[in-house]
């Protein structure tokens, strides 16, 4: 990238990441005083360790790890990194992306509590971290199919489980709907399309007043 915006709120943070970075950064933006980097994939460890350990920017606290699908993509998952600067008093976040087989590295040895973070961004989404020590679900259950952040997961999901009294045990079985999805129009009682119970009352009272006169 041949030029970076200077960003006011941020006291050349972007200018001097490029200058620190140079080529591993594709892209730098900023929304509501928030300062974004997209960066190499296979580059992030070497980005978050020079945001941490250089002086003057001093990111030293990863916040969050969280991720993103955008299924039109080739690259259809995003990877985000929150850090915070409290000697500077500044946030930025850097970005990667990846698809559903390229795996992003590991930061693990940069900041412990990633793991738990890469954890729950593979549980969710399916985006594997390579190098992570303990890449196991932490929000779904055991055996549990699929990745349910992903925007392609059926709303229903693929089993439901129950206390079976027969068995004694939690029972998984094929999902059945007791009703269909309902459609709703978002607008007021007095400005839906649709009649609401106790409507049919209304109406009538109406209709008797209106004969009397």
């Amino acid at each position: 990238m041949s030029h970076l915006p200077a960003f006011a709120g941020n006291e050349g943070v972007a200018e001097r990441a490029l200058a620190l970075l140079g080529g591993h950064v594709i892209d730098a933006a900023e929304a509501v005083g928030e300062l974004t980097l997209l960066v190499q994939r296979d580059c992030i460890g070497l980005v978050l360790r020079t945001l941490r350990d250089t002086p003057d920017l001093a990111f030293e606290q990863l916040l969050d790890i969280c991720g993103a699908d955008y299924p039109e993509r080739a690259e259809r998952f995003e990877v985000n990194y929150h850090l915070l600067s409290l000697r500077h008093n500044r946030r930025i976040r850097v970005k990667v992306s990846t698809d559903e087989e390229a795996p992003v590295p590991s930061v693990t040895s940069l900041f412990p509590c990633a793991g738990w973070f890469e954890r729950e961004t593979w549980d969710c989404y399916g985006v594997y971290f390579e190098g992570n020590p303990d890449l196991r679900r932490i929000l779904t259950d055991y055996g549990f199919e699929g990745h349910p952040f992903r925007k392609d997961f059926p709303l229903s999901g693929h089993v439901e489980l129950r206390y079976s009294e027969e068995q004694g045990r939690v029972v998984y079985e094929p999902v059945t709907l007791k009703q269909d999805f309902r459609n709703f129009d978002f607008l007021s009682p007095w400005e839906g399309q649709w009649q609401l119970p106790g409507d049919e009352k209304a109406v009538a009272d109406a209709d008797g007043k209106d004969s009397a006169k």
